[in-house]
């Protein structure tokens, strides 16, 4: 076989991925599999981090893999393999097949079926390389270092900048006929410094920038000077007495609200009963002005895709509509397990978009009145099973509507489907740098447990 067409970066095109995958699925027919799926994937990335203007480290990733999983009647296996030679691909369908031979048999296992694969397949903007060097890697974390030290005399330390460029192309193809094709880059630039005041108090913040398109990423020196007036503004940090009180969680932190929102609902909890949102088909479990929707087809977000991981379509859809639940997260298997339909979110969720009111981040400041605000979360402190909530969390107080000092070492304590159903504000400030976007969330009522 000839070499496979490359993009100037040395990548396949995700064209050119086929015929091995094809040949794969042809090797486990021959094989005997009843059914059969595989997946290839090239990436290749670029890092670089310094400190104190001094190069950390200069990494260089290339890597190929190709997965594969064979179906006979429903027994199941899978194997992968870096390997791309003929005899690579040879042992990797030997042990997928020997590995079949010796399971259970799952009547729910199984491709998904083959009325519900994708058949439309737009241009959703995912493929933005950049050809930056390493040497301008470097200077560009350097400036980045540079600007966040450069904000005030009390920034001493740095924690250093980074810069990464990563590219992948990738092809999943199934007995059932379905070719899908993918590529997409990402790209993130980052710094955290550390000062301190007279008294010798520490603290620590950080900033980035990423996204798909490194034309519309922020600039190094913008992206330093927000880590360093994060940073300096920490400076001085309180204790909080234990109190009940509101809540604004940044659009960085909110998210993660909807991110145990996304594990609560996703099939393999529920089939495990181990969800606290079992049972909450169809009943509200946020408050009424939260919306929260489904958009794969947004051109350039880090999670559009017109197929999940099993070549089942996407939709828009709504996961919550006015607070009420609409909608379960579900593969072909967990749906199988549930007596259900998938939902075509095998791999999990595709750009999460909550809904948001018309106040920025200063509006919802002066709405909470007093409270806090948390710009740091720390901890595991989640039970997916009851929904307990438990988490170490940094920020600001807020009197009167505007930031008084800055807080440390409060711990805020609760139980998710009441936070959810407290939700009184959500901002205009959303953050699209995440497969969720949303911004600030005002939720009343949350426990501080302080000194």
């Amino acid at each position: 076989m000839s070499p496979a067409p490359k993009h100037s970066d040395g990548l396949p095109l995700s064209t050119d991925l086929e015929p091995l995958v094809l040949r794969v699925l042809d090797a486990a027919k021959a094989a005997g599999a009843t059914q059969a799926e595989a997946s290839l994937s090239h990436s290749r990335g670029l890092s670089v981090s310094v400190r104190k203007s001094e190069v950390e480290s200069l990494e260089f990733q290339r890597d190929r893999g190709l997965s594969l999983t064979v179906y006979f009647g429903h027994r199941k296996g899978s194997a992968s393999t870096g390997d791309l030679s003929d005899s690579g691909i040879r042992q990797a369908m030997e042990a997928a097949c020997a590995i079949a031979t010796v399971t259970e048999e799952d009547p729910f296992s199984g491709l998904a079926d083959r009325d519900r694969l994708a058949t439309r397949f737009p241009d959703l903007q995912l493929d933005h390389p950049w050809d930056v060097t390493p040497d301008q890697a470097i200077e560009m974390a350097r400036a980045c270092e540079a600007a966040a030290m450069s904000v005030d005399a009390r920034i001493t330390q740095s924690e250093g900048a980074g810069l990464s460029t990563q590219r992948g192309v990738s092809i999943y193809a199934n007995s059932h006929g379905f070719i899908g094709r993918r590529s997409g880059t990402q790209h993130s630039l980052s710094c955290a410094v550390i000062a301190s005041d007279p008294d010798g108090n520490m603290q620590r913040d950080y900033w980035y920038d990423g996204g798909r398109n490194a034309a519309l990423l922020d600039t190094s020196e913008a992206i330093g000077r927000r880590a360093g007036e994060r940073t300096i503004a920490r400076l001085g940090s309180r204790r909080l007495s234990t109190r009940s009180c509101p809540v604004l969680f940044v659009p960085q932190q909110a998210r993660g609200l909807f991110g145990h929102f996304i594990g609560a609902i996703s099939g393999g909890v529920l089939y495990r009963k181990a969800s606290f949102l079992l049972d909450h088909m169809d009943k509200p479990v946020f408050s009424d002005i939260v919306t929260l929707e489904q958009q794969p087809f947004i051109p350039g977000a880090s999670s559009s895709s017109a197929f999940d991981q099993e070549g089942v379509a996407t939709a828009q859809r709504h996961l919550v509509e006015k607070g009420v639940l609409r909608s379960w997260l579900l593969g072909s298997y967990s749906a199988r397990k549930l007596g259900l339909e998938t939902t075509g979110n095998a791999g999990g969720v595709y750009n999460l978009v909550a809904s948001h009111g018309a106040l920025g981040y200063e509006q919802l400041i002066r709405e909470m009145g007093e409270g806090l605000i948390v710009t740091e979360l720390m901890g595991q402190g989640v039970n997916g099973v009851t929904g307990d909530y438990s988490r170490g969390a940094a920020g600001f107080w807020v009197e009167n509507g505007e930031i008084a000092y800055p807080v440390e070492n409060a711990t805020i304590a609760g139980n998710l489907l009441e936070m959810y159903q407290r939700i009184r504000a959500m901002g205009a400030d959303v953050d699209t740098r995440s497969n969720i976007r949303c911004g600030s969330v005002l939720i009343d009522g949350l426990q501080l447990a302080g000194e």
